[in-house]
């Protein structure tokens, strides 16, 4: 069970770092077709199916080996091609791996095993604040990779994972049921007889007295093999949970500490159920049926709402109905590559809803793998060949078989309160300015890569923090998307700063443009955009804050259709300048040079760009700038005193930092 959990947990960590990696530098940010990247992910997924052509052990030995090499690569380089190619050979690797462990692992191992992976994997996301070890520096980031490395290696090599065993702390830790598998020692065991373990090892286990090891391969038809079922569920499993922990990440920042904990205990709490629930030894058929539409129903709730407590649990349950034994209509290794499909394809069919007209909400996807995930556990709780029913009754029946409930409860306290720890902050204070200057960063911040592909976060808090901005524009926030990596974005840079952070959402709850000051804000809206045929959509913000007892406008926004949007941002400018009245900025990403019609039409509602006098320095693309598609605009009552557009490497685009006055209105006439 352990070691399916670490190579799981490998497997999720190179996954993020090879979804982003494939639209920031294979992708380019749009540079690429669609379809040739979707071609070049679907490579590294279909390669794998050439594993039924080597020994299982083989495939398991290999793809586990390749994994390791590539993860500390990972650690190793720093972003580029090598990125690339070092995080694709990576999931190959542990598609190669998993499909080795369902030729030979024990059917008991499998659902804990899976639950146990992602569980790991959510809980060192949420322990690490967002942001993987992989992008960390430093030696502390190096020892725990290595750490997890010698551990995952250790458990392939029965002497070396024996010796881990003479280490108290382990033994303890694995003398717990969740932890017991095929590779856990067994402890408080009866005596067996000859006879017993004839047969024990005849079925795939291990003699008393003998280390178990994870080659002990089961014979086929001898019914010791989880079901295809089973591993097919991996695949919608990694796809769900990866959602769900992204967006309750982002749900519970910039909460007041009591409703964080709650929001954070209750998935922490789900998290932990899942791997409960993957533990027990039977389920009923009514749970089944039960455990299938709570998994479809917490996913359309997650998309709604982003509230995905739910769906982890629910994915836990329906690991273990998937698990029981019965005729397998799928084999176990056809399990693993269908379900890493679905993977591929639910990710890219969701998040390609954000460039391309699917003709349908990009919401269908991942409600269609939750219907074919709970279909699949239905159809296996049908085909049992247990009395599930009689036997769930006879194993639940009284009270204290609810004891083993105060583990997950613990497990998710204890979660809970050190990633608060390592996350919440309070909010801090508002801040009035004295005087009528102030000063303003726009950056277009690429879901915070940088052109080398690698997570620039903390790089552009560094930069933005020694400028000490009044106010800051971001475009292309990302606050939990599984396709870069599940980071808060938001949350990452405000916490830098020390600033106050106000969201406005564009495609959807976790993707869209932000607003951060300390600044008294009297008031703030998001207004939706038309697409215009654009699939992606747009918002335009507007706020009216106060910088020396004078209010002034702020227009935050990034267009994507300019032609139908701009004359609607105009329109708000009118609004928000109150029959000029009241000066205002428009700033951001809006994808218009100073010579396009567009420019006319936002000049046409007062707005001059006064960084033509200043330059007019090109903000995009980032390493070798020949356009300014970055702006801040003004009208009557606010002028630029200076602006600087720094050649930075942290996204495709270049900041805009402007130096502002307020004056009068007479004073401008």
């Amino acid at each position: 069970m352990l070691l399916l959990a670490l190579g799981l947990a490998l497997l999720i960590d190179v996954l993020r770092v090879f979804l982003p990696s494939l639209i920031t530098l294979f992708g380019r940010a749009g540079e690429t077709p669609a379809e040739l990247m979707g071609l070049y992910a679907a490579l590294w997924f279909v390669l794998p199916c050439l594993a039924p052509l080597l020994r299982p052990r083989w495939s398991l030995l290999g793809g586990a080996a390749v994994l390791v090499a590539a993860r500390l690569g990972l650690q190793a380089f720093d972003g580029g091609t090598p990125q690339l190619a070092l995080a694709s050979v990576g999931v190959s690797a542990a598609l190669f791996f998993l499909y080795g462990c369902s030729r030979t692992l024990p059917r008991a191992a499998v659902p804990t095993g899976i639950a146990a992976g992602l569980a790991f994997a959510v809980a060192v996301h949420l322990l690490l604040d967002g942001v993987d070890l992989v992008w960390r520096d430093g030696p502390l980031s190096w020892l725990a990779t290595l750490t997890l490395s010698a551990a995952f290696a250790a458990l392939l090599h029965p002497p070396a994972f024996a010796a881990l065993f003479r280490s108290p702390p382990l033994a303890a830790l694995l003398r717990f049921p969740a932890f017991r598998g095929p590779l856990a020692p067994s402890t408080g065991a009866r005596a067996q007889s000859p006879s017993d373990a004839g047969g024990q090892a005849a079925s795939g286990g291990h003699a008393p007295g003998r280390e178990p090891s994870p080659f002990s391969q089961v014979a086929p038809g001898s019914g010791e093999l989880a079901p295809g079922a089973a591993w097919f569920l991996l695949g919608p499993s990694l796809l769900l949970v990866g959602m769900s922990a992204g967006l309750s990440t982002a749900a519970w920042h910039g909460l007041p500490l009591g409703e964080a904990a709650l929001g954070l205990g209750s998935f922490g709490l789900s998290v932990a159920l899942m791997v409960w629930l993957a533990a027990r030894p039977v389920s009923s058929k009514r749970a089944a049926l039960l455990l299938a539409a709570l998994l479809v129903a917490g996913t359309v709730l997650m998309l709604a709402t982003g509230h995905g407590q739910l769906v982890p649990l629910s994915v836990g349950g329906l690991l273990a109905v998937t698990a029981r034994p019965g005729p397998p209509a799928v084999r176990p290794g056809a399990g693993v590559l269908g379900g890493g499909l679905v993977f591929l394809v639910g990710v890219f069919g969701y998040y390609a809803a954000y460039d391309l007209d699917l003709g349908f909400p990009n919401g269908l996807v991942a409600t269609a793998v939750a219907v074919a995930a709970a279909l699949v556990g239905v159809t296996s709780a049908l085909r049992t060949t247990e009395p599930l029913a009689r036997r769930a009754a006879a194993q639940f029946s009284g009270l204290w078989r609810l004891a083993g409930l105060w583990r997950p409860v613990v497990a998710a306290v204890v979660l809970t309160g050190l990633s608060l720890a390592a996350g919440w902050r309070s909010a801090p204070a508002v801040q009035p300015k004295e005087g009528s200057s102030f000063t303003l960063l726009a950056y277009n911040i690429r879901m915070g890569f940088g052109l080398d592909g690698r997570l620039s976060l903390d790089d552009i808090t560094a930069w933005a923090a020694a400028k000490r901005p009044d106010v800051v524009l971001l475009s292309e926030v990302d606050r939990g998307w599984l396709l870069n990596g599940g980071h808060d974005d938001l949350d990452r840079i405000a916490r830098g700063l020390g600033l106050r952070t106000y969201f406005a959402p564009a495609a959807d709850q976790v993707w869209g443009d932000a607003l951060l000051t300390n600044l008294p804000v009297r008031q703030v809206v998001s207004h939706p955009l038309g697409k215009h045929g654009y699939p992606t959509g747009a918002q335009a913000q507007t706020a009216v804050i106060e910088v020396g007892g004078n209010e002034v406008g702020i227009v935050n926004t990034h267009l994507q259709s300019p032609p139908g949007q701009a004359p609607e941002v105009a329109a708000l400018v009118r609004d928000l300048s109150a029959g000029g009245r009241r000066p205002v900025v428009l700033a951001g990403d809006l994808n218009t040079r100073p010579g396009d019609p567009e420019m006319r039409v936002l000049e046409s509602a007062g707005l001059s760009d006064p960084l033509i006098a200043l330059g007019n320095p090109a903000t995009s693309p980032a390493d070798a700038p020949v356009e300014r598609i970055d702006h801040v605009l003004v009208t009557g009552g606010v002028r630029v005193e200076s602006a600087d557009v720094p050649r930075l490497p942290y996204s495709d685009h270049l900041p805009v930092m402007a130096a502002l006055r307020i004056t009068s209105v007479d004073q401008e006439g």
